[in-house]
């Protein structure tokens, strides 16, 4: 779920070069050489849940990281088992940050423990000494804490040898972290803050490495956590980890007796409120920007362990989020500006998911993690319950990931009123290609039972409009005969009626990749038509039925 790394997952370039230069020289192993710790200073040990049967696969030979499996063997005259051909930069970076840790400590026992020491004594082999890849800052930060919450379950009961490598290559990536680290882009800060202050809460030699960390962190944490608590990315998956390492920094502040800087307690509190604001009804996240449904016990113990209070909020402001809730009716919408940070931006300008108690109705399509095959599809704007010309995307989407043409405002505006909400946003991402805007209006009655909405496309471009709202997988769709209107029935069997003037109504497959690692066949809802010289104006209702299948 972040900016795809080039290839094998290996920067290139001058900085490259220098870096083997400077950092692979014997010199320089030298100079990370020091007094090895006996053992390591108490710090929280790491309490995320894990996935029992990823570890068993990992037990076997087997990584299921962000929806991909691989075999690794760790036969030494093996290759790159920890750069694995044919895998995306992200799925290595992951492999190396050794969050995996905690799937085998959910299996336990012995062989979970023994598979653990054996994995990290392989990378000690292989990789001890400086990498340009697997030594960059954020992963070495996110390895660094993870090894240290992870001690009592893997090391604690190790034979000394193994400890005393272990320990050596702990302390030797911290001492390289402390001087390399500073200037990560995005969440990456996070992760070599978080790296800095296990290294020096657990490591005797290293209390400065605290205040390094702390140093970073108060300069990060403005620049990433919006005014309204939301995390610069946009991207509710992304959110939801940046929140997780932070509980983690301040858990392991609080065992080290250091105070806790205002800043940091600060954006747990908002980014708790915030993440409680991307949750539906049946407890997992909306599917903006990069996103995946995500573990809902694993969001409800983020939660539990902010010790944070503030609700969520109906109207963010900073992130261009807004939230209409009425009875079990549940609408989010997207009217921010795309970010290029972390490089989660999706094209899905104006676009809403819909939930009804704990069944989604329209969602977004979500993100195929770790699949570069899929990443120019899933960011696509007609991957998005939108508005789309032309088959162009509202916000180009360049062959590297990054962004090019897109919007130069995004507005959007919330009123309430006798507990009917609206929303009003607009984006002018097609102006400079197709001298066009769209506008959409929202609205959703206090009682739930009616969403209404409208979508006006103005200037003189453009040739084609289809508005699109994605079907989860468990609802099902028909459209009447004459194209009048759609039904729309929950696996509750409830059912909603959509009904549309100034375009013609269809339905169509889909691809929902809201689950981590799964792709399912689903339905959508179209509605198309032609653009004329002042473009278009599309009206449509979606209203329940009071009777159920």
């Amino acid at each position: 779920m972040s900016a795809e790394r080039d290839g094998a997952g290996r920067n290139g370039g001058l900085w490259r070069t220098v870096q083997s230069f400077t950092f692979g020289t014997p010199l320089y192993r030298y100079m990370l050489s020091g007094k090895v710790p006996e053992s390591l200073r108490p710090v929280p040990t790491d309490t995320w849940p894990g996935d029992s049967d990823h570890g068993r696969l990992i037990i076997e030979g087997r990584f299921s990281l962000l929806g991909h499996v691989v075999m690794m063997s760790v036969d030494p005259m093996a290759e790159d088992v920890w750069v694995p051909a044919g895998t995306t930069g992200d799925w290595q970076a992951t492999l190396n940050g050794f969050s995996w840790l905690r799937d085998l400590r959910q299996v336990g026992g012995d062989t979970a423990r023994r598979r653990a020491r054996e994995l990290v004594a392989d990378w000690i082999d292989r990789y001890g000494e400086w990498d340009g890849f697997v030594w960059e800052p954020d992963i070495l930060g996110e390895r660094i804490a993870n090894w240290i919450g992870h001690y009592d379950f893997f090391c604690a009961s190790a034979d000394d040898e193994f400890r005393h490598r272990f320990l050596d290559s702990l302390a030797r990536q911290a001492r390289h972290l402390a001087r390399i680290c500073g200037g990560e882009p995005g969440s990456g800060a996070i992760k070599s803050a978080k790296g800095l202050i296990y290294a020096g809460s657990a490591l005797g030699e290293c209390d400065k490495l605290i205040g390094q960390g702390i140093k970073q962190l108060q300069n990060a944490l403005p620049r990433q956590v919006l005014g309204d608590g939301c995390h610069v990315s946009r991207s509710p998956s992304r959110h939801l980890y940046v929140l997780r390492d932070l509980i983690d920094i301040r858990a392991c502040l609080r065992a080290a007796s250091v105070e806790i800087p205002p800043v940091l307690d600060s954006a747990i509190e908002r980014m708790a409120a915030m993440l409680r604001f991307f949750r539906h009804g049946d407890g997992g996240l909306v599917l903006f920007n990069d996103s995946n449904e995500e573990d809902f016990l694993l969001i409800d113990a983020v939660l539990a362990q902010s010790e944070a209070k503030i609700k969520p909020l109906t109207d963010p402001g900073a992130s261009g989020f807004h939230r209409l809730a009425a009875s079990r009716t549940l609408v989010v919408m997207d009217a921010g500006m795309p970010s290029d940070i972390d490089g989660c931006a999706h094209a899905g300008l104006l676009s809403f998911e819909m939930s009804v108690g704990k069944e989604r109705l329209i969602v977004n399509c979500g993100a195929a993690a770790g699949r570069p095959d899929w990443n120019l599809a899933q960011r696509a704007t007609a991957a998005h319950s939108t508005l789309v010309v032309d088959d162009v995307n509202a916000v180009e989407i360049l062959a590297d990931g990054s962004l090019g043409h897109g919007p130069t405002e995004v507005h959007g505006d919330r009123q309430e009123q006798d507990g009917n909400m609206w929303v009003e946003a607009s984006h002018d991402g097609y102006a400079d290609r197709l001298m066009l805007t769209h506008r959409r209006r929202l609205y959703l009655s206090a009682d739930g039972d009616d969403l209404r909405g409208e979508d006006i496309v103005t200037g003189s471009g453009g040739t084609v409009f289809t508005i699109r709202f994605h079907l989860h997988p468990k609802v099902k769709a028909s459209v009447s005969q004459n194209g009048a209107m759609a039904l729309l029935r929950l696996s509750s069997g409830l059912g909603w009626k959509l009904r549309a003037m100034g375009g013609a109504l269809d339905v169509a497959d889909s691809v929902y990749l809201g689950r981590r690692g799964e792709m399912k066949r689903c339905q959508q809802i179209t509605i198309t038509g032609d653009l004329g010289a002042g473009g278009a104006q599309v009206k449509w209702a979606l209203r329940r039925e009071d009777k159920k299948a």
